[in-house]
């Protein structure tokens, strides 16, 4: 029997001004789609104006984006810094025009705010703006705030189950629910610039595991530790709770000598300790 995958466009939307926040919000939907859809048969296309709009001519552009994006989504996840963005015919800017067109159309929306430290340049018009927007939302439903990628990564796994429950979307019929604690060692890394005291430039790698709960119980007393010499991790041996749904990322460093990098993950589930080895190489 051919094995079906429902799929769910999910936008990103946002003003100009987060582009980190919307790669990783893109990055944290393409690693629940490697954590989940093989076995629960769900996938996630995240939808961005910037790759999924079509150029065309005879209407505003924010009304273009409304029919080619909006009404596809099933999900849209809305993000803002330290802009409202620019206003439209219809609303005091894009992204907030296509949060009312989800939201009339009755879409899950998330709304979520950096706290990060403002750029010394914002624009105090488009700050007083984002205060008034804030607050009228405050009026008529809940927000998130985050200050890093990884706490927002969170949130929108987070979200995400949450709305999968609330569409009744489940797996195929012979597939089982994971009901317990079921954690992804995801290893990840990335080449920096970096210019030493003489000018020069380099490049240093920065490496990193994210340690994802898959499952639909909280992990509680959760600690990761290296199995082997040469692996240092940061946060490592120091207990957390990872929620069901939510990820937890640990920096990593790989001293020349190390072998095959493994690390212990140790964890309470209902009052019983349990423990899994990752290979993370």
């Amino acid at each position: 029997m051919p094995s079906h995958v429902t799929a769910l466009q999910v936008m990103i939307a946002s003003p100009s001004d987060v582009l980190e926040a919307r790669e990783a919000v893109y990055t944290a939907l393409s690693r629940w789609n490697e954590a989940n859809t093989s076995s629960r048969k769900i996938a996630l296309i995240a939808s961005r104006w910037e790759t999924g709009a079509v150029p065309m001519l005879g209407d505003h552009p924010q009304a273009l984006i409304n029919k080619q994006l909006v009404a596809k989504a099933d999900i849209v996840i809305a993000l803002f810094g330290s802009r409202m963005g620019q206003a439209t015919p219809s609303a005091v800017s894009g992204t907030a025009e296509e949060i009312a067109e989800a939201e009339a159309a009755g879409k899950p929306v998330h709304l979520y705010f950096s706290t990060a430290p403002h750029a010394n340049d914002v624009d105090p018009a488009q700050l007083q703006a984002l205060r008034d927007f804030k607050k009228a939302i405050e009026e008529r439903g809940l927000y998130g705030t985050f200050n890093s990628v990884e706490e927002l990564t969170a949130h929108v796994w987070q979200a995400i189950e949450h709305d999968l429950h609330r569409l009744e979307l489940t797996a195929d019929e012979d597939a089982k629910p994971v009901t317990g604690v079921d954690f992804l060692a995801q290893p990840g890394e990335e080449r920096l610039p970096k210019t030493d005291s003489r000018g020069r430039l380099k490049y240093e790698t920065k490496r990193w595991i994210d340690l994802i709960n898959r499952g639909g119980s909280d992990a509680e007393d959760v600690v990761i530790e290296p199995v082997a010499d040469g692996i240092f991790l940061g946060g490592s041996g120091q207990p957390t709770i990872i929620h069901a749904g939510q990820s937890r990322r640990f920096p990593l460093m790989l001293a020349l000598s190390a072998g095959d990098p493994a690390i212990k993950v140790t964890w309470t589930e209902s009052k019983e300790t349990r423990e899994r080895i990752f290979h993370v190489g």
